[in-house]
């Protein structure tokens, strides 16, 4: 018998087109990266960086949270190697973002690897499709935008040095935490496995924040997210439903065109 499984749901519109859709989420994500990358030059000049090692600093490791940690532990008088340990441990949440795109990448090692220097956190929740599902095209095209607003905001902030009062003033500090709020609101919308995981992580980091350090806090909350290696009531029944039908509901129309 030819194979009858359901074939994967195909992202809707052309690679173009969702390129396009995803510098236009970019664009938003850009002008709040903007706004805290302003923050970060600012704090690092404070902290007694000069204006080229927070310039290159945004340049190379583009991660706000990274580079916040790393600048406050070099100011906290910890050493280099604690700082960056500090810096790298923060930026291994890519690790597991990885894999959960490298599934939906296609092309050759060198064509993956490119894509995959677009993970970060904005691209990667707007290039979600659903179901362990992402869309390459749509996370490269948010990631477009992010890179240059958080180095020019970088060097903005390094050479103009606004003082805190006027950070605090004109919350810059919030800005794009409030900017990941409004993405995890959208998630949680959709996905009854997010909400799920968001309340476990809830709890985690309020129960821990009692005997721990924040930040060790928000980490252990991290691992509410092991809840999406289990498998969602409705993907068994989409599944029980395609082997009840032999998949012949869930296939595009096409396909039938391929296999006569």
């Amino acid at each position: 018998m030819p194979d009858v499984s359901p074939a994967e749901p195909r992202l809707e519109g052309t690679p173009r087109q969702r390129l396009r859709e995803g510098i236009w989420t970019g664009l938003g994500l850009a002008a709040a990266s903007f706004a805290l990358a302003i923050t970060f030059g600012a704090s690092a000049r404070t902290l007694g960086w000069g204006m080229a090692p927070a310039i290159v600093c945004s340049l190379v490791v583009f991660s706000g949270s990274a580079q916040f940690a790393l600048a406050t532990a070099l100011a906290g008088g910890g050493g280099a190697v604690p700082a960056v340990a500090a810096a790298a441990l923060i930026n291994a949440r890519f690790i597991p973002m990885a894999v959960a795109v490298a599934p939906s990448l296609r092309g050759g090692v060198l064509r993956r690897a490119l894509i995959g220097q677009t993970v970060v956190d904005g691209s990667w929740v707007a290039a979600h499709r659903g179901e362990g599902r992402f869309d390459p095209e749509r996370m490269i095209g948010a990631t477009i935008p992010q890179w240059p607003a958080w180095v020019c905001g970088t060097a903005i902030g390094a050479v103009l040095h606004p003082s805190p009062h006027v950070v605090q003033t004109f919350a810059l500090d919030v800005i794009f935490p409030a900017f990941f709020l409004v993405l995890l609101i959208d998630e949680l919308r959709e996905s009854a496995a997010a909400r799920r995981a968001a309340a476990l992580a809830t709890v985690i980091a309020a129960l821990l924040v009692l005997v721990v350090p924040t930040g060790v806090a928000l980490l252990c909350a991290s691992s509410a997210a092991l809840l999406g290696l289990l498998p969602s009531s409705g993907a068994a029944d989409d599944r029980a439903s395609g082997e009840r039908t032999g998949g012949a509901a869930d296939e595009p129309a096409d396909s039938y065109a391929e296999k006569e």
